[in-house]
């Protein structure tokens, strides 16, 4: 069913006839959904990529000096973390600009793009990673572990504050999930830096170094391919996670006036931000903008859904149903 629904019903003689759609008569005069959750935390945004961008260059000069490929891979974590950031900001920018004629949804899928770009960067530089462990594991390279270990320790630091200023929208928003799973795999990458500078400071076992990468290379992938697998399921207008389209049916039919409804379709524009449209077959002597209202408000209390579209129809008027 097309997203931009006829304002009337499946006859010209009155009595098939419907009034507008629900976004008509139940948003008022203003149609764009409420700001995201990433969008309210911009100005969180904003001060991990301050963090990250300062400590990054420091990181990758350090890593260069002291030979450590470890220390790279945190380096080019924190580098992706920088791009990550930077990418969920400008997706914020461009998800607070208006609706056009031609993007009549605004720009939020711009975050969803964001975090799908994050993710594949990230299984990229991943998988670098596990092919530069496995080639220093056959000739490991002598590595000075004491800077090596002062510089993974700031990282360590740096990492975890931005995990505290993330956390709080990391949960409702891909965008910002995204950029907190970053974060975390960074810090991860710097705790195992630690321990392979301490290893090999004590021991002189250059293994060591190799053997870390690898394994934070293998941590990052399986929570990369699941956010990937999020940003692919809202881009390809998916059943947001914790919908189930049959209970949204069944309680939008029990909604007063209402014989049934079918054509029902729910997505999300982006995180936290669900949408829906639907066919509703209207009972004898139930009022158009009354049902209208009703279905929306049902939808708004029970499913979190921002913005939805109702075509209403008379009873023996409906279509034969092709989706169910």
């Amino acid at each position: 069913m097309s997203r931009a629904h006829s304002e009337h019903g499946h006859g010209q003689d009155g009595h098939c006839h419907g009034h507008g759609s629900e976004h008509e008569h139940g948003h008022g005069h203003d149609h764009r959904p409420s700001r995201s959750v990433a969008a309210q935390n911009k100005g969180r945004l904003a001060v991990v990529l301050a963090l990250t961008t300062s400590f990054m260059v420091a990181e990758v000069v350090a890593g260069l000096w002291t030979g450590s490929l470890a220390l790279l891979a945190d380096a080019g974590h924190m580098l992706t973390d920088s791009a990550g950031v930077g990418l969920a900001l400008l997706a914020v920018w461009f998800g607070e600009r208006p609706p056009t004629p031609q993007r009549t949804f605004g720009f939020h899928r711009a975050e969803i793009l964001a975090a799908l770009a994050n993710s594949v960067v990230l299984l990229v530089l991943s998988g670098f990673v596990l092919v530069e462990a496995y080639h220093r594991f056959r000739s490991p390279p002598l590595v000075h572990s004491g800077p090596m270990l002062l510089v993974a320790a700031l990282g360590l630091l740096v990492n975890m504050a931005g995990l505290l200023v993330l956390r709080a929208g990391s949960s409702e928003s891909l965008n910002l999930r995204g950029a907190y799973y970053e974060l975390l795999s960074d810090a991860l990458s710097s705790v195992g830096v630690i321990v392979a500078a301490l290893v090999m400071w004590k021991t002189g076992w250059y293994y060591a170094d190799p053997l870390i990468s690898a394994a934070i290379g293998l941590f990052i992938v399986p929570r990369t391919w699941r956010l990937l697998k999020e940003a692919v399921h809202i881009l390809l207008e998916g059943v947001p996670p914790g919908i189930d389209l049959e209970v949204v049916r069944s309680t939008l039919s029990q909604v007063p006036g209402v014989l049934t409804v079918h054509d029902l379709h729910v997505w999300a524009l982006t995180s936290g931000m669900n949408a829906a449209s639907l066919h509703a077959v209207l009972a004898d002597g139930a009022d158009f903008d009354t049902v209208g209202r009703a279905l929306r408000a049902a939808a708004k209390a029970s499913f979190d859904i921002e913005h939805i579209t109702v075509q209403i129809e008379r009873a023996g008027c409906a279509p034969h149903e092709t989706h169910r």
